[in-house]
């Protein structure tokens, strides 16, 4: 990031002019008054929106608005990164000091877009369409927009908690908040109705001029493949309830597991970027704002792990080693200090955002079965064949040596210039599955090397580890949230931003209600129990 002070203020006015409330009556008037005839002629009324909602889940151009979205949050909370850059004299999300104009890209990506069209408000006009429709074919539609709205909105569900979602749409209650449950419960009923509905559209190929999704080739198989990202996305949800709440975690988890509708058998889930390649290339290689992470060298190096080569590039200072790393969360007085450690390496050039891997999926269902869902199958056969499927995307070679390895633990960090910042890795974690491990033992090798496996999306990973603890992300040094957030327990949540206090000040205060405590980075969501894994 160039100039801090430009995005924050940019962040600012943008989420002040398109404010949440402002759409409250546009939202719901139908002005667009389009025929039957015309949806018919190849959809362009309705299909040529879904563009903006694919590149509002993870915006990634232009590259300062990912920083703002995810980078300076969810990628440096999850472990996967740290920032050798000061920003704001090292008062920053890095050092727990929560930045609302940075922060408020999250919200506002997702209600509002880059052109007043976020990821909610267009869902919310695909179901004005069909419900004026007298076409039968145009619910197709709706059940894609449900699947990518689901997909879009629970990451701002798992940043703030209680959301806009159920309500949204009528004009007396669009302001409304539902609770993190009611919103989960919602993704779960609209995945459902997607996954039963999308059956009868097999070789449609209406969607494709608008898929911006690798399923679009071949074309015939769109829909399928869409209806198993939906199936596979319910599983994720339901891992994610699976401790606060086991009996409906269980029950949308085991309709995932016997679905015909099936897991991601085409490949990962990912999505283009017209063309771009990843702004973490930008991030990382052009600005040096963000570098590999004291977790990552601890992990990769200390399993011996091959990834790490395609993951990360050698520092520029040779005298640091083959891979170095950056503590968050302490002292840094220049960028100078820490810039020429490992940033990130070729792994992230691909012109994709990937939004869900074949490899997560085996890790879903290696949990699942450890929980005793049925038709999940067998925890090491599925942790094995995840750790496969990760290796593969990564191009890494001699994973059956790899899993076989029964004696490597992750390395103790040591910072290369304060020795104030070392840390010893409190965990000996195996790579080699141990199947007579207890439960608590066998979900730390499973969420280990799923975190690895989910590189470089920090939100899910920063999700995952907040319902897990696993793997061990090493707290920061430099605690400058005045008391908000423990220093150990770590940062939860990211508090609700202040435009939408300011606008939605009434729905907003009924939304802290819902919380677990105050509106802060330091209470937990719903789904975050604090309680054990099993």
């Amino acid at each position: 990031m160039k100039n801090i002070l430009k995005y924050t203020l940019a962040a600012v006015a943008a989420i002040s002019l398109s404010n949440c409330t402002g759409d409250f009556e546009e939202i719901n008037t139908n002005r667009y008054g389009y025929s039957d005839e015309e949806l018919t002629q190849q959809y362009n009324h309705i299909g040529s929106g879904f563009s903006t909602m694919f590149d509002n889940i993870i915006r990634t151009n232009p590259g300062w608005n990912y920083q703002l979205q995810q980078n300076l949050n969810a990628d440096i909370f999850s472990g996967y990164m740290a920032s050798p850059t000061p920003f704001a004299g090292n008062i920053n999300n890095q050092t727990y000091s929560l930045v609302d104009g940075w922060n408020g890209f999250i919200w506002s990506d997702a209600y509002d877009g880059n052109d007043g069209n976020g990821i909610i408000p267009f869902a919310n006009k695909i179901d004005i369409y069909v419900a004026e429709s007298d076409n039968k074919n145009t619910v197709m539609f709706k059940y894609l927009s449900n699947i990518v709205k689901v997909m879009g909105m629970h990451r701002v569900s798992d940043i703030f908690g209680p959301l806009r979602y159920s309500k949204y749409g009528d004009y007396e209650t669009t302001g409304q908040y539902d609770s993190q449950e009611i919103a989960y419960k919602t993704f779960f009923n609209e995945l459902g109705e997607a996954i039963d509905g999308l059956e009868v559209f097999y070789g449609n190929e209406q969607f494709v001029p608008f898929d911006k999704s690798e399923f679009a080739s071949p074309a015939g198989d769109n829909i399928r493949n869409w209806r198993g990202f939906a199936n596979a996305l319910r599983l994720r949800l339901a891992i994610r309830v699976s401790k606060v709440d086991p009996v409906l975690a269980k029950t949308e988890g085991e309709k995932s597991l016997a679905s015909n509708a099936g897991f991601l058998e085409n490949g990962d889930m990912r999505v283009g970027m017209n063309g771009f390649s990843h702004p973490l290339m930008e991030i990382s290689n052009g600005w040096g704002d963000i570098a590999m992470s004291a977790e990552m060298e601890s992990i990769l190096k200390g399993f011996n792990d091959p990834r790490i080569s395609t993951y990360f590039a050698p520092p520029a200072d040779a005298s640091l080693g083959n891979y170095k790393g950056i503590r968050q969360g302490i002292k840094i007085e220049a960028k100078s200090e820490y810039g020429a450690h490992s940033m990130l390496g070729s792994f992230i050039a691909e012109p994709t955002k990937i939004w869900m891997t074949q490899a997560e999926v085996h890790f879903l269902k290696a949990e699942a079965a450890l929980r005793g869902w049925a038709g999940a199958g067998d925890a090491k056969a599925n942790y094995e064949a995840g750790v496969k499927a990760a290796f593969d995307l990564a191009n890494a070679k001699n994973v059956d040596t790899y899993l076989a390895d029964t004696t490597s633990t992750p390395a103790d960090y040591v910072d290369a210039k304060n020795p104030a910042n070392n840390y010893a890795y409190p965990s000996d974690v195996k790579i080699a599955y141990n199947a007579a491990g207890t439960n608590e033992e066998q979900l730390e090798q499973i969420i280990t090397q799923k975190w690895i496996a989910m590189f470089p999306d920090g939100q899910e990973a920063w999700s995952e580890f907040r319902r897990t603890g696993y793997p061990r992300i090493f707290p920061v040094v430099i605690n400058n949230s005045g008391g908000t957030i423990d220093t150990d327990i770590q940062i939860r949540r990211i508090n609700f931003v202040q435009t939408e206090k300011d606008v939605n000040g009434a729905n907003v205060d009924i939304a802290v209600g819902y919380l677990k405590g105050p509106d802060n980075g330091g209470t937990r969501l719903w789904w975050d129990t604090g309680a054990p894994n099993f």
